[in-house]
């Protein structure tokens, strides 16, 4: 299969999975908020917000920096695998070791602490099933993630159904995330095994190489949750539970569609780590179809979620989180954000500039905090949203700017007028067709949107030719993968 139809079948099978997920992962949620209201999900969203904490204390850098490294012409994956997942296991299981003095420094009930144990557990086997992902992106085989990730929402699922069902409590939901986490890793282990069989090494010199390259990422990491995560710990502190409820009923939004450009950047991150030094045209042809996607993307989803979030709420929270919806319609545009912020992040790190990311996440960092700590006491939830959408727009602001000048690279904008106008489009239907029922709305305006854009020609039929033909006009000579 040539690489523009690898890529499109990962593409097409790993988003009709993670559609699919996110289906299973909102239904979970609607049990969830209608188990435990807004005081019981606010809890709930608190262990969530620990679960990232320790991701982003034990994450290292390790996953972006392996990922590039095996995808470089003759690596050694077995060497960098065994050694990058002995560093992850080892980071993981001092953080649950260390978790439960963390969590006593906190106003929380006895569930809640007891809860944030059960996801630094989880943790565990997050951390783990994360290393080998990039075993599978460098081959384009991210369907078997894909299913990993889905038969774990399942396990999920029925978890959180049984606990509802026989009012098993608190720490039976959040226990469902551990199932989730421990299914999705033992399904992606055994599948890594067709391609690689490896061990863990305990190679001092190799961690200490592979730590000098990738804690730039790690701080990174560690920033990025400064300012995507901590406004939930924050109203946990300085409001009450509730408040946190109506905050992540509608933050789940967001962070379900956020699968997506994580999910492409990183199909594609291999290859442009692979040309953007050697091949500079190669480089800059499949980065600017993957910002042409985003674009694509983004408009309908900004504009769907601003007309359709009453309904949205509706489905996920149910009655008690009608205040959800204004929060919803402000987060719509941290959704579109994620996107370029995302796309232009994994540029620089495929360039080699991962050091330079600090000091553009760290400034947004302390802009996200600071202007949390001002607007959540005034505003509560409504301004933890504000604040996350300005935060996510300066991350794009600085990493674009990095990208132009450490890289010389500024993405096509491609059909831009074509793609703003269809997505008014689509806006102008919603509006005057508030009325219909939820499904035909959201159908039909999506319809409307991608007709335009085929009718503009912003989405051409070379482009659907070059995914689908055994050789792509536009990409055929690259070469597959091993």
């Amino acid at each position: 299969m040539s690489l523009p139809r690898r890529i499109a079948y990962n593409v097409v099978f790993t988003s009709a999975a993670k559609i699919l997920g996110t289906v299973l992962a909102l239904v979970s949620i609607g049990f969830i908020t209608r188990y435990l209201g807004k005081e019981g999900f606010g809890d709930y969203s608190t262990v969530l917000a620990f679960f990232a904490l320790f991701s982003a204390i034990a994450d290292l850098g390790l996953y972006a920096i392996s990922t590039r490294e095996i995808s470089r012409p003759e690596s050694d994956e077995k060497n960098i695998l065994g050694n990058v997942l002995a560093i992850r296991i080892t980071a993981s299981l001092l953080i649950l070791a260390l978790s439960p003095v963390l969590i006593y420094f906190f106003p929380y009930s006895g569930g809640v602490k007891a809860g944030i144990i059960v996801a630094a557990l989880a943790y565990l086997f997050a951390s783990s099933y994360s290393v080998l992902i990039g075993l599978f992106q460098k081959r384009l085989a991210m369907d078997k993630v894909a299913i990993g990730e889905f038969v774990g929402k399942v396990v999920q699922l029925a978890t959180v159904v049984l606990a509802v069902k026989s009012n098993f409590g608190f720490l039976a939901i959040v226990s469902s995330l551990f199932f989730n986490m421990l299914v999705s890793f033992a399904v992606v282990y055994l599948w890594s095994r067709k391609y690689i069989v490896f061990s863990l090494r305990f190679d001092w010199l190799a961690w200490k190489k592979f730590l000098k390259e990738s804690y730039p990422v790690g701080i990174s990491a560690i920033v990025v949750f400064a300012y995507f995560k901590l406004d939930t710990i924050l109203l946990s502190i300085l409001k009450t539970n509730a408040d946190v409820g109506i905050y992540n009923a509608a933050y789940k939004v967001v962070e379900n569609v956020a699968f997506f450009p994580a999910m492409f950047v990183g199909l594609v991150m291999p290859i442009m780590s692979r040309y953007i030094f050697e091949e500079r045209q190669k480089f800059e042809k499949v980065a600017n179809k993957t910002f042409k996607v985003f674009l694509i993307l983004a408009a309908p989803l900004v504009v769907g979620t601003i007309f359709l979030a009453k309904n949205i709420v509706g489905l996920i929270g149910g009655a008690g989180f009608e205040e959800s919806v204004l929060v919803l319609r402000i987060l719509a545009f941290a959704m579109a954000f994620l996107f370029f912020g995302n796309f232009f992040i994994n540029v620089i790190i495929a360039g080699n500039q991962q050091r330079k990311l600090i000091a553009i996440l760290s400034f947004c960092a302390v802009f996200n905090i600071s202007l949390n700590l001002v607007l959540i006491p005034r505003f509560s939830y409504n301004g933890a949203a504000v604040t996350s959408s300005l935060t996510e727009f300066l991350v794009v602001l600085l990493s674009g700017v990095a990208c132009w000048r450490l890289l010389k690279y500024v993405p096509s904008f491609e059909k831009l007028f074509a793609i703003l106008f269809s997505g008014l489009a689509m806006g102008g239907f919603l509006y005057v067709f508030a009325n219909l029922n939820f499904l035909v709305r959201a159908l039909a305006g999506a319809a409307i949107y991608f007709v335009l854009l085929w009718i503009f020609r912003a989405i051409s039929a070379e482009e659907i030719l070059s995914l689908i033909s055994r050789k792509g006009p536009e990409m055929r000579e690259y070469e597959p993968m091993a």
